[in-house]
């Protein structure tokens, strides 16, 4: 089951609510009890590749890295 990230407004505290994904857009309540709160945008790496595709492994490329041919 998914973790979602949320910061409250009101006390400025950041948690974790464990949802199913049917239930990712409801809204949470800090563990202090204030309403207020934002979910946080999170990325995820999937074998070595974050949410944008981009590959989380040392390229080896730039200059005197094999790349450039100098």
């Amino acid at each position: 089951m998914p973790r979602y990230e949320y910061r409250c407004r009101a006390c400025g505290d950041t948690f974790e609510v464990q949802r199913p994904m049917a239930e990712a857009n409801a809204n949470a309540a800090c563990p202090a009890g204030h309403d207020d709160t934002v979910k946080l945008l999170s990325t995820v790496a999937v074998n070595g590749v974050n949410a944008a595709g981009l590959s989380q492994r040392p390229s080896g490329g730039g200059c005197c890295g094999g790349s450039c041919g100098c």
